[in-house]
């Protein structure tokens, strides 16, 4: 093969790559909205891409790419339908239920999520999975993660969620979970999911768990896209408001979180004039609407906290007394260990390494917090601050054998060496 054959290869395999990553949550929610069956939609798709790599060598990358993959997708399924009666009996009946239970004239498709992953999201969401199933079945067939990087989320090994995740499709075929758009009676119970879910892809976006970079934007991008649709899905949904609030507000930080060379930059350290001021402002806006018409979600409690960040001229002005008192009403309102480990920072900050120590110490027996590598690195940096470095260096090393990315590993490393380890 020359050289030129060879490298236009390579440039159809990375506009394969390219589409499949942008288009593969849209491919899969339509087939499955489409056939209802989540296996099958993943053997199509993959499918799909098998055919790309095959034909647009030859035939070049068409003008809409994700419209050839969807329908190579749609007639690869419908060659296995027609080879599988069974199959194709069953997923009939699947169908008339859906119809039955979620009739749509086509005068009212309009009134339809306007995204068919959030469709899917919904029905992931179901009431009849485990929280954490809703959130492992959605990052991994719709926010592209793999089972590893899923797993890594979870802190549970790969073979373990493999399983987890085969068993959760097992119990949508069984249960015989329509995928369809619920009703409006029934969005309000299934929405914290959503949320979730939502909050879950954002935060892989945010903080990758694995891999050569600290962020993952382009999951950080979709998670917000998808929840301005849910806010217009659902304006006088405050919590909704509030977690595209804290969404925004986090974001905004994201070209001030790295140098140039892709190496971590603390709070304390970041060039807070690269903030992107206009989803600081929108975050702001929308932190008002969250907390206004009744008591706070945890969503908005946390995009306040993010708002008292982001209004902050540096970290000695920022607002630690405030943003104590609320992650002391979260404590309250949605108790958690990671909760529970970022009051104790910002206690340090308030009053002290010595007192955020005292309340970290309380936390070594929670075992969700022993995977997590930000539990050793958080009290390695307040030994530090006292000058207990031996000390600083034991915990820099536990959480070295914990972190996934490489940036945050170079971080930990230079900070082993700042204590003498």
């Amino acid at each position: 093969m020359s050289e030129a054959a060879a490298g236009a290869g390579a440039s159809v395999r990375a506009s394969v790559e390219a589409v499949f990553r942008e288009e593969r949550g849209r491919l899969l929610a339509s087939l499955v909205r489409r056939f209802g069956d989540l296996d099958l939609a993943e053997e199509v798709t993959s499918e799909a891409v098998e055919a790309a790599l095959v034909h647009w060598p030859v035939d070049g990358v068409p003008d809409r790419p994700g419209a050839w993959l969807l329908t190579t997708a749609r007639r690869r399924a419908v060659d296995r339908l027609r080879r599988d009666q069974v199959l194709a009996t069953r997923l009939a009946i699947l169908q008339a239920e859906a119809d039955r239970a979620d009739p749509v004239p086509a005068a009212d498709t309009g009134r339809d999520l306007p995204d068919e992953r959030l469709a899917l999201f919904f029905t992931c969401a179901h009431p009849a999975l485990a929280a954490d199933d809703r959130v492992a079945l959605t990052l991994r067939c719709l926010a592209g993660l793999t089972t590893g990087e899923v797993a890594r989320a979870f802190l549970v090994p790969p073979a373990t969620m493999a399983q987890r995740i085969v068993r959760v499709k097992k119990r949508i075929r069984a249960a015989r979970i329509p995928f369809r758009v619920p009703a409006p009676d029934e969005l309000p119970g299934r929405l914290p999911g959503v949320l979730q879910v939502i909050y879950s892809v954002f935060t892989e976006g945010y903080a990758a768990s694995s891999g050569p970079d600290l962020q993952r934007l382009d999951l950080a991008d979709e998670a917000i896209r998808l929840a301005r649709i849910l806010r217009r899905l659902l304006p006088a949904e405050r919590e909704v408001a509030g977690l595209l609030a804290l969404m925004l507000l986090v974001h905004a930080r994201r070209d001030a979180r790295t140098g140039p060379g892709g190496d971590v930059v603390l709070l304390e350290d970041q060039d807070r004039n690269r903030w992107d001021r206009a989803l600081i402002d929108e975050g702001c806006a929308l932190v008002v609407t969250a907390l206004t018409g009744g008591p706070p979600g945890p969503y908005g409690l946390q995009a306040a906290i993010a708002a008292l960040h982001d209004e902050a001229a540096d970290l000695a002005g920022t607002d630690w007394p405030q943003i104590v008192a609320l992650y002391d009403v979260l404590l309250t309102l949605a108790p958690s260990p990671v909760v529970a480990l970022n009051r104790a920072a910002a206690v340090a900050m308030r009053d002290g390494p010595e007192a955020g120590l005292a309340l970290l110490d309380a936390l070594a027996g929670e075992p969700r917090l022993r995977g997590y590598h930000l539990y050793p690195a958080t009290r390695a940096d307040l030994l530090r601050r006292l000058g207990r470095n031996g000390e600083a260096a034991t915990a820099y090393r536990e959480a070295l054998a914990l972190v996934g990315t490489e940036p945050e590993r170079a971080h930990l490393r230079r900070r082993l060496d700042s204590v003498g380890g």
